[in-house]
C-alpha cells in the first residue's frame, strides 16, 4: 500500500483552543477518501493543514513523503477546492484560470479551455464571473483544483451549490479522476455523496478522528 498523506499526532490549537486532538491517519493513494463531521468538528481545519495552510500546533503531516512546513510550504502537485472558491468577479471563467495558471505556466490556454468543457462550463462565454450561479462558480471551482493535472485533490464540499444534474455530472467527474489515478480527499456533509464515492470514511468530532470504514 503507498501512502500519499501521512497524518502524525497532528494537534492544532487556536488561542487555547484545541481543534485537532491527536489525528493520526495514513491516505492511500489511489483511492477516494471521505471525511464527515458536523460544522466546527475540524475537517476544514485538517485539510486546511495538509494543504499547508495552517501549521499544526504539535504533530508532522508528509505529502508525498515530504514533511509541510519543513520539507515544502505548500505540497507539490495537489489541487483543491476549500470553502467557497475566490474568482475576481469582474472577468470571465476563462479569463480568471489564465491567471491562476499563469502562476506555475505549465499549462496551456488550450488545457484550460478542455478543463473548462470537463466540467460542463463554456470556455468561449464573456460572462464575468461576478454574475455566475452558485454552481457554476463551484463547477469553475473544481475546474481550476484539476486543471494542471494534480496527482492529488483535496475536496471540501465540491457539490455545494450544484443542481441534480450538476450532482450527477460532478460525481461522475470525482470518480474519473479516481479511474486517472488521483488520490482524493472528500469532504461533505451528503451522506450519499460518501457513500456513493469514498472507498475509507473517516468522521472528526470535536477535533478527534475516528476511522468508519
Amino acid at each position: 500500500m503507498e501512502t500519499a498523506i501521512s497524518v502524525q499526532h497532528v494537534y492544532k490549537d487556536f488561542k487555547g483552543e484545541q481543534v485537532l486532538k491527536d489525528v493520526t491517519h495514513d491516505f492511500e493513494a489511489g483511492k477516494i477518501h471521505g471525511l464527515v463531521g458536523n460544522n466546527g468538528s475540524g475537517k476544514t481545519v485538517l485539510l486546511k493543514c495538509i494543504c499547508g495552510f495552517l501549521l499544526p500546533s504539535s504533530g508532522k503531516i508528509f505529502v508525498n513523503c515530504k514533511q509541510v512546513g519543513k520539507d515544502c510550504d505548500f505540497p507539490d502537485n495537489l489541487g483543491l477546492i476549500i470553502e467557497t472558491p475566490g474568482f475576481l468577479p469582474q472577468y470571465s471563467g476563462m479569463k480568471n484560470l489564465e491567471i491562476l495558471a499563469s502562476l506555475k505556466n505549465k499549462i496551456s490556454s488550450e488545457t484550460i479551455r478542455n478543463t473548462i468543457r470537463r466540467v460542463g462550463l463554456d470556455p468561449d462565454t464573456k460572462k464575468p464571473v461576478g454574475k455566475y450561479s452558485l454552481g457554476m462558480r463551484q463547477r469553475l471551482g473544481i475546474a481550476q483544483a484539476i486543471m494542471e493535472d494534480p496527482s492529488l485533490l483535496i475536496l471540501d464540499e465540491p457539490l455545494n451549490g450544484l443542481d441534480k444534474t450538476g450532482v450527477r455530472e460532478m460525481r461522475a467527474l470525482i470518480k474519473s479522476l479516481k479511474c486517472d489515478g488521483k488520490t482524493i480527499i472528500l469532504a461533505s456533509h451528503n451522506q450519499v455523496d460518501i457513500d456513493e464515492l469514498c472507498d475509507t470514511v473517516c468522521e472528526i468530532d470535536a477535533g478527534v478522528m475516528t476511522v468508519i470504514r
